[in-house]
């Protein structure tokens, strides 16, 4: 049975990606497509991608009976909004919008109960590996430390991918080596911490994509564990993968392992 999807955020980097990647499998169809910023625009003329679709100002204005899965990369203020409009009118929603808080949590659990969603901070199935080995390697380590690297027009720091590692890795072992910087010449030379106090350090630079990299550190010995991605398209068969899954996965699903069973 075709799986049909609608992409919020269709006109940007994010979006346009997506959409291509759901035209392009024949399990899919692309049945509608939102994006404020190029409203009553064809989807072809804004993204390139061959679907007869124009691009909707809102959810409001869609027929949510003839769309089965939407596909979220937003803000994080648009994407609260969408995800209540998928939860009343029962469209399961995969999201890649990072920055919701445990408060949105809580509210999406309690709204998405005839249809699911899924949350993840990466679809990058590597990332989602790299994020599964920091998890194993945490408990061996007394010290461990953070560098995310994406693209200078990501609003957010740190990267909702990094601080998904730092919960898994704190989850995974509580005994960390204290920092024994005492003098900060600059005010966050040491990075962002975490609750658990692993450093998080946040780059942002023109001509990156998304990259990651966990530094371990123990007597005479260290370890790094690293992930890049250097084009939109490594997200899309995680998106494409959590699509066709979410109908199995009830409720709220946080991270895309859940999906590959890590």
């Amino acid at each position: 049975m075709t799986i049909r999807v609608g992409v919020f955020g269709a006109g940007g980097r994010m979006g346009a990606t997506v959409c291509d990647a759901v035209t392009k499998d024949p399990d899919l169809e692309l049945v509608a497509a939102v994006d404020p910023f190029h409203a009553g625009l064809d989807l072809h003329q804004v993204t390139g991608v061959d679907a007869p679709l124009q691009l909707a100002a809102s959810a409001e204005v869609l027929d949510a009976s003839g769309i089965d899965v939407v596909v979220d990369f937003t803000q994080v203020e648009a994407a609260r909004d969408n995800l209540a409009w998928m939860a009343a009118h029962g469209v399961h929603a995969v999201v890649g919008t990072t920055g919701f808080d445990d408060a949105d949590y809580e509210r999406f659990r309690a709204d998405f109960t005839r249809s699911n969603c899924v949350i993840a901070p990466n679809f990058a199935i590597g990332a989602v590996l790299m994020m599964r080995f920091a998890e194993l390697a945490a408990p061996y380590f007394e010290t461990a430390e953070i560098i995310e690297l994406h693209h200078n027009q990501k609003i957010d720091a740190p990267s909702g991918t990094a601080m998904h590692t730092a919960r898994r890795m704190a989850a995974a072992s509580r005994d960390w080596a204290p920092d024994p910087t005492t003098k900060h010449v600059l005010e966050g030379a040491r990075g962002g911490r975490t609750v658990d106090g692993i450093p998080i350090h946040s780059v942002r630079l023109q001509g990156m994509v998304a990259h990651q990299e966990v530094l371990f550190g123990t007597t005479g010995q260290s370890l790094s564990i690293r992930h890049d991605s250097y084009d939109r398209t490594s997200f899309m068969p995680g998106v494409v993968l959590a699509v066709k899954r979410i109908a199995s996965v009830p409720g709220v699903t946080l991270g895309l392992e859940h999906l590959l069973d890590l």
